[in-house]
Order: C-alpha cells, then structure tokens, then sequence
C-alpha cells in the first residue's frame, strides 16, 4: 500500500515540477499557467489572512446541509423501498424519470423557486446526492440473504428491531458506498451554484478571480477546492473504518 502511494507522490512532484519549469522557460503563457511556486506563494497569503477559510467555510456549510438531508431521506426511503415491493413500484417511474436529470440542469429551475440565497444550492446538492444514496441502498436491502429475515421474523422480532438490527447492518456497506460516491458530486454542485449565483464560497471565489484576471487567485482557489477533497476523502474512509472496521477490513485485504 505504501509503495503506490509514493509513487503516486512522487508523480504528482514530478507534475509539479515541469510546471513550474515551464512557467519559468514561458513556454507556456505565465500571465495564463504562473509557476506553482506563485501560485503556493498566493495560496499561503490567501491562507493566512483568512480569505480561502472563510469561503470554504462558507461552502461546507452548504454542502453539509445538502448531504446531511439527503442521507437522512433516502437511506430511510431506500430501506422501504427494498422491503416494500408496493413503496418501490409506486415510486420507480418518478425515480428513473428524475435520476438521468443533470444536476446542473436543475439550478435555474431551484432559482426561480430559492433565489439565490443559501437554500437553492442546498436543494441541488440535495438533488444531486439523492440517486447514488437511494439506489445504493435499495441494492443494499434487495442483496440481503433472506435468510436472515426469515430468521429474524422466526424469533418473533418486531418489524422496527428487524430493520435496526438486521436490515441496517447488512446492508451498511452499499448506504457507504452511496455516501461515498456523493461526496465529490457535494463538492462539484456546491461550486456550480456558486458561481451562477453566490456572493460567497470557493466557487464564487474562483469565478471572481478569473472575472478580474487575478490568475494566482484562481488557481490558488482551485488548489483550496483539490486539498478540500483529498481532506474530506480521508476523513470519509476514517468514519468508514470506525463505523464498518469489518468490512473496512475486508475490503482493503481485496485490494
């Protein structure tokens, strides 16, 4: 595990490094591509003076509600929708209707209806985290051995008990798998709305930058948005490995 990581590190500085020594010979545009070293130098000051926090700030804030929201509808409603044969033909046709709808594409309609305050982008994360959750967890449910349902109604187990103690457990590793694949997908759709209408957050940020030219700006914004995944990615596999060490486990002797 630790060889390809470094030579994963070892690539990216690599990268890096003929950026920074095209920038320099300006065989590419500097006003354009500025050496890495700039652009760290720009990040650093924008760091330190607090502008690139409060704007991430400002965006997770979004994000969380977005993600918080969809997790707490669509896991429950994945659930029923496995267990109930009636729950999910009633509700298949409007969820392959609205799956296949770009995020994106949903914006102006959120607009005429949110404005462009906070609650409009919080809809469309929420939209956009929706399908990866729901369908993961249908899977989840419809995958279970029906033995063990069988076995839990044997033993006389309410219907509550039986989704707390054996329908949730089991199928936790596809409701991950469906948190995990929305993650990006927050921080894409917290951007997009941003910069159609925001006054603030890292997507606003980078649009502005770019609208002013200030190019350092910009990129550094985009090393804030690459570092905010990477963090939120590694903080996303440490609640995997807490909640789920089994299957955590698991899946990293499959590797």
């Amino acid at each position: 595990m630790r060889e390809p990581k470094l030579n994963g590190m070892f690539f990216l500085l690599a990268l890096l490094l003929v950026w920074e020594l095209a920038a320099r010979a300006e065989w590419v545009n500097p006003l354009i591509v500025p050496a890495v070293s700039k652009i760290v130098g720009t990040f650093s000051e924008l760091l330190w003076s607090g502008q690139i926090p409060l704007q991430i700030l400002a965006s997770l804030k979004r994000a969380a509600v977005g993600y918080a929201l969809a997790a707490a509808i669509f896991i429950p409603l994945g659930i029923f929708m496995g267990l109930f044969d009636n729950i999910r033909r009633a509700l298949e046709v409007t969820v392959e209707m609205l799956r296949p709808i770009p995020p994106p594409v949903v914006i102006p309609a959120a607009m005429l209806f949110f404005g462009l305050e906070d609650e409009m982008k919080i809809f469309v994360i929420f939209f956009s985290c929706a399908w990866p959750i729901l369908l993961n967890t249908l899977d989840g449910v419809k995958n279970i051995d029906r033995v063990l349902l069988h076995t839990a109604s044997t033993f006389g187990l309410p219907q509550r008990k039986i989704i707390w103690q054996v329908i949730l457990p089991a199928s936790s590793p596809q409701i991950m798998t469906g948190l995990r694949v929305s993650l990006p997908i927050v921080l894409i759709l917290v951007v997009i709305s941003e910069m159609v209408g925001s006054t603030d957050g890292i997507g606003y940020f980078i649009l502005d930058a770019q609208r002013r030219f200030r190019v350092a700006q910009m990129y550094a914004g985009m090393l804030a948005l690459a570092i905010l995944g990477y963090v939120l990615n590694q903080l996303f596999n440490l609640a995997h490995r807490s909640l789920l060490p089994w299957h955590w486990g698991m899946t990293k002797r499959m590797e």
